[in-house]
């Protein structure tokens, strides 16, 4: 009742507000309509995804969470699960050798679960993710397959608040700071070019070269990123395309010698 005693008055505005700018309330509704609708699903196929491995695998067993993931996308296809997927990354992984991870995004775990067996033993995963679900969902799995959190940090947080901390939270030395040898990006992918400016901007990633991995989930989704690499073929240019991941390939840019 209070909502409505509050609004009224403010209708003429609001009518007049719309009016004016229609177009721009238009996509505004429709991306947040967008935005809750694919938290929800998320939500429920990342419930899902946890119901199914915790209660089938072996724990302690990594191999054993990673068979159940991918038995559970047999059932429920999804780019995010299954054995083409992991192993398109896992590929990329043994290729790369990084020994510092950073994962944008996690769904329920399986690519956390993925890059950590292969890394070495004084590695470390760093994900963000946005929805706390997400992540305590996600974390228990990581657990369960055996990792320990020595081994890697959730960071329940949007990207754009945890990239400007990564820093100080990895390595408070710069003069033995080498950043990130692989990105995994599985987010949004409106923001895959933000973060990778801002991943540059902080200098996060490895000045000798850095695989970014971009999940591609429609043609369109990755096109303003892929102009924008095109562009710079200085620093960066696309390495593999995979049907459902880009990998591009970072390396930062010598001075030019006068």
């Amino acid at each position: 009742m209070w909502l409505i005693a509050v609004s009224v008055p403010l209708l003429p505005a609001i009518v007049m507000v719309s009016g004016r700018y229609r177009g721009k309330v238009s996509t505004l509704c429709h991306r947040a309509l967008a935005w809750a609708l694919r938290l929800v699903r998320g939500r429920v196929c990342v419930r899902s995804t946890h119901a199914f491995v915790f209660s089938k695998c072996t724990h302690g067993k990594v191999d054993s969470v990673v068979e159940t993931f991918d038995l559970y996308a047999e059932t429920h296809p999804s780019l995010c699960v299954g054995p083409e997927t992991g192993g398109a990354l896992e590929d990329v992984v043994r290729r790369v050798g990084p020994s510092r991870v950073l994962e944008l995004g996690m769904h329920c775990g399986y690519s956390s679960v993925r890059l950590l067996r292969l890394l070495p033993p004084a590695g470390r995963l760093v994900t963000v993710e946005l929805d706390p679900l997400t992540a305590e969902l996600g974390e228990e799995l990581i657990l369960v397959a055996g990792f320990q959190h020595s081994q890697f940090q959730v960071l329940t947080s949007s990207s754009a608040d945890a990239i400007p901390t990564l820093r100080s939270l990895l390595e408070p030395d710069p003069r033995t700071w080498e950043g990130f040898s692989l990105v995994l990006m599985d987010h949004d992918p409106q923001q895959y070019l933000r973060d990778l400016l801002a991943l540059e901007r902080e200098e996060l990633l490895c000045p000798s070269g850095c695989s970014v991995l971009l999940i591609n989930r429609r043609a369109e989704d990755l096109r303003e990123i892929l102009d924008h690499i095109r562009a710079r073929a200085d620093c960066c240019w696309i390495k593999t395309e995979f049907q459902f991941m880009v990998e591009i390939f970072h390396q930062k840019q010598s001075p030019k010698v006068q």
